[in-house]
């Protein structure tokens, strides 16, 4: 989630970073990140079967030359240093290129890949870092010299190995092999694998090494950034030169681009076309520019809600998948969805194997592990399994801890938020197995939501998020600039059926447009379940008798808040959850935050935006505390006629 950026920065990019081999050093085995990737592998396959079974499995095949950690090495960063944002060349090193150098062949896969990171530091601020990775081709005589000279030597052993573990077991597991041909008959899966995963020829072969291009900012402008170097490396890789030198483009992002003011909206000029990215105002929900519906495409509703509810609770997650980015996109999802509540434990959402120690870490984090791809659950062992919450992402499995409480109101709020996903041809279900409430909703229809009029919807109109949505703020700003390149939303249908480009630039704008309509109103529905929950919490809050630095010297032994109060005032059914979430440190984080900043003038944003959407209940729902219900209260605000209004 976009919190505790730099304020003293003003400019869109603090640097631009380029990372890859260091042709002057030449190959370095990571040896660290070697170390720790053998630890790892140590723990999710049972020693007695590592070594029987590996050349079945390949384990030892993925350690070939072109498979090895090599060192990544920070080539070039501009500028050298600004005083708002020191940078963190180890930190920066690590996370570009998590697994270090890669190595390919011609024959190999060789797409670019982007993904996201973050950089916490020591005074709790963050800066974002986007970094696309690619291949260009080795022209270092002595860097191919070298990987031909390790493939040969890794062959030899490999053979060897191979040769000796036929001489040993002849029959193929109890049948006899004539002929002398035990070693092709029963290792010649094993040979074809060798000859496959190891085939590198100097002469033959065209050998590619990874790089990166980076930027690191203070706010994470995700899609704007990741254009920016998609633009930079299609100049790079095109045969015909750019308009204007590469370094004029990075200067611009480097110096001339600023930060966008709050509620306001920029546009500036890439290497190919313009860029643009939007700011909320300080009324609106804050910064989110990761794609949400990617979350409930690989995990589905039911699984969201209870990695929310994990989270909420401060129990240790873990995040596993092949892919950073989805890493990234899942934790800074779950983050943001817990507004206004802020996560305050460990949060390394792409763990680099040099600190795999983190795991055994005796507290509440948020970490993500990137999978190998061949490792399944019940090869991974975890220390503290009993307060884990496990997610592996690709294969759209969640492991619960034991006792978890439900969410109050988890049916209607997995509908609520099921129909929202329905309007944008998300099935709420996403790809889960075996999940409790999958039976519940095969039967829930589109067509349903919105003949029912309990929801809100009109029977036989359509249900159209343009209209639902037009008159919101952020995406009236995004509508105007928008339209400007020649994109009309009134005919921009949201529905899978119905969208229909033929420019594919304007049906990536409207593709994009899509998603952040979506990220507002999945959010708007997530902050509603607080506003009614919270919304007399302030009756609650218990103000310093004295002095605010008296009172904050002697937090450790005073109450901030009426707890007992506050749950005998609740609904029956919301007990087993709220009673561990008020323990939680971001709910206490949350209630010093209230008492220090008492003065709406002293408040954060994240604050005043919650307490005037609490203000707007009040004045709404005239309740009395004690006539509380469990009644499910729908989200009113992205169906709302708001302010909204239009850049000129």
């Amino acid at each position: 989630m976009t919190t505790g950026f730099s304020s003293n920065s003003c400019r869109f990019a603090d640097y631009f970073v380029i990372c890859g081999l260091d042709t002057e050093t030449g190959l370095e085995p990571d040896e660290l990140s070697a170390l720790c990737q053998f630890i790892q592998d140590t723990k999710f396959r049972d020693g007695a079967r590592r070594f029987s079974a590996s050349a079945d499995e390949g384990e030892n095949f993925e350690q070939s030359p072109l498979r090895r950690t090599f060192k990544s090495k920070v080539l070039a960063h501009y500028p050298e240093n600004v005083e708002w944002s020191p940078f963190d060349q180890d930190a920066v090193g690590m996370l570009c290129m998590p697994k270090g150098l890669a190595f390919r062949t011609q024959a190999d896969n060789r797409e670019p890949l982007f993904h996201s990171f973050i950089i916490t530091r020591e005074d709790g601020s963050r800066t974002y870092g986007f970094s696309l990775t690619f291949y260009e081709e080795v022209t270092s005589k002595q860097i191919c010299s070298a990987m031909q000279t390790l493939y040969h030597m890794h062959n030899a052993e490999q053979y060897d190995i191979l040769h000796s573990s036929s001489a040993n077991d002849r029959d193929c597991g109890g049948v006899a092999v004539g002929g002398g041909g035990g070693l092709e008959d029963c290792n010649g899966t094993s040979l074809s694998k060798l000859q496959r995963f190891n085939s590198y020829d100097i002469t033959r072969d065209t050998l590619y090494v990874s790089k990166c291009i980076c930027l690191i900012t203070p706010m994470a402008f995700i899609q704007a950034c990741r254009k920016v170097l998609e633009q930079l490396h299609q100049a790079v890789t095109s045969p015909q030169p750019p308009p204007l030198p590469l370094e004029s483009y990075i200067f611009n992002i480097l110096y001339e681009v600023p930060l966008p003011p709050s509620g306001r909206s920029l546009k500036f000029s890439g290497v190919y076309g313009p860029i643009v990215c939007q700011r909320p105002s300080t009324s609106e929900l804050p910064l989110f520019d990761f794609p949400i519906n990617q979350v409930f495409e690989l995990l589905g509703v039911e699984n969201v809600i209870q990695l929310f509810t994990c989270a909420l609770l401060e129990i240790q997650i873990l995040l596993y998948s092949q892919h950073y980015q989805r890493l990234m996109t899942v934790a800074e999802s779950i983050t943001a969805l817990m507004f206004p509540f802020q996560w305050q434990h460990v949060y390394v959402p792409i763990l680099p194997a040099s600190l795999l120690h983190f795991l055994d870490a005796p507290v509440p984090y948020l970490m993500g592990l990137h999978s190998n791809g061949q490792d399944d659950r019940s090869k991974l062992e975890l220390p503290q399994e009993a307060n884990l919450c496990f997610v592996d992402i690709d294969n759209h499995f969640i492991e619960l801890p034991e006792d978890l409480p439900q969410f109050p109101n988890k049916l209607e709020f997995i509908q609520e938020v099921s129909e929202v996903l329905m309007a944008f041809g998300i099935p709420p279900e996403g790809n889960l197995h075996c999940s409790e409430s999958v039976s519940k909703l095969k039967g829930f229809r589109a067509c349903d939501v919105v003949s029912d009029k309990r929801n809100g919807n009109l029977a036989s109109s359509p249900l159209n998020s343009y209209h639902l949505l037009k008159e919101n703020e952020t995406i009236a700003r995004l509508q105007a600039l928008v339209k400007r390149t020649g994109v009309s939303l009134e005919k921009l249908d949201v529905r899978e059926e119905a969208s229909s480009n033929k420019d594919l630039k304007l049906q990536c704008e409207g593709e994009e447009l899509k998603m952040h309509q979506l990220n507002i109103q999945v959010r708007e529905v997530f902050a509603n379940r607080f506003t009614q929950m919270f919304a007399d919490y302030e009756v609650f809050v218990i103000q310093p008798s004295h002095d605010k630095e008296s009172w904050f010297s002697n937090r450790e032994q005073m109450q901030n808040f009426d707890k007992a109060s506050f749950l005998s005032d609740q609904p029956e059914p919301y007990l087993p959850f709220l009673s561990r979430f008020l323990e939680t440190q971001m709910f206490a984080s949350f209630i010093d935050n209230k008492i220090l900043c008492h003065d709406d003038e002293d408040k954060d944003p994240t604050m005043r935006v919650f307490d005037s959407r609490v203000d707007k209940i009040r004045m709404l729902n005239v309740r009395t505390p004690t006539l509380r219900t469990s009644m499910y209260q729908k989200c009113t605000t992205i169906d709302e006629s708001g302010e909204g209004y239009f850049l000129a």
